[in-house]
């Protein structure tokens, strides 16, 4: 071989070895960024060290998904209404989390008695404060979805849950309907909790629904058993609400 064509070929290879690299990096760095759910809300969904016997739905969410397609970031808080999830600044923390979509679950601190400084009113400042969180994700080109609260596990002496409200709390059940009354006004989903989690609840009856709570006569908080059972239907739901992620979601 003389010296041009051995030259020639060196070229060659390394054309070759130079292509073969750089289309190397350039798959890698077109790995598709994860999707970045952010989900808002009360006890009933934030995370809880595993040292408590307490357990929120939103602990159960990121597992439903394939391994690197989305990113879940719970950012509920115990206590927490739509009124003071936002006035502790929590609600401009989550919006800078620059999600695609939002999972929003108030209404059992919304219920509290008037005088409570995180009750709200669920024909009037709630749907309020619902309208803000579903504009203000909308603002930063994120999807809201409403998740209705799920109902407080009290019976009636046939087995049936206690809408009426109880120890001076308000019906949840109104918080459920003014939800989805926004979400129809928005034209934003609405993954309906409050029903499935009654209908649970009352198939279950008292003594199988008191195996979901997180203490003896906490009628209202769950064990990860219960948690587990919440985060199932609220994924029941999701293909309805957010068509676009069950592409991303795990065989059941």
């Amino acid at each position: 071989m003389t010296d041009m064509k051995l030259r020639s070929f060196l070229a060659i290879i390394v054309l070759v070895i130079t292509t073969f690299f750089s289309s190397g990096s350039r798959a890698a760095g077109d790995m598709p960024t994860p999707i970045r759910i952010v989900i808002v809300g009360d006890s009933t969904v934030c995370n809880y060290p595993l040292t408590r016997p307490q357990r929120g739905w939103g602990m159960y969410i990121q597992e439903r998904f394939k391994e690197g397609t989305v990113d879940v970031i719970n950012l509920a808080a115990s206590g927490r209404s739509t009124k003071t999830f936002i006035k502790e600044g929590r609600w401009k923390s989550a919006l800078a989390q620059k999600p695609d979509y939002i999972f929003i679950q108030f209404g059992h601190n919304d219920s509290h008695p008037p005088t409570k400084p995180e009750a709200t009113d669920a024909a009037t400042d709630y749907k309020d404060y619902l309208r803000r969180y579903i504009d203000d994700s909308r603002a930063i080109g994120a999807t809201p979805i409403l998740v209705t609260p799920m109902v407080r596990r009290d019976f009636d002496a046939h087995g049936k849950i206690l809408e009426s409200g109880l120890q001076n709390y308000r019906s949840l059940r109104s918080y459920a309907d003014a939800m989805k009354e926004v979400g129809l006004e928005k034209k934003v989903a609405v993954i309906d909790l409050y029903t499935s989690s009654k209908a649970l609840a009352e198939k279950l009856g008292p003594a199988g629904s008191a195996q979901l709570a997180d203490l003896p006569d906490d009628s209202t908080h769950f064990n990860e058993k219960g948690a587990r059972a919440m985060a199932d239907l609220v994924m029941q739901e999701l293909p309805k609400a957010a068509p676009k992620l069950v592409v991303d979601l795990k065989t059941p």
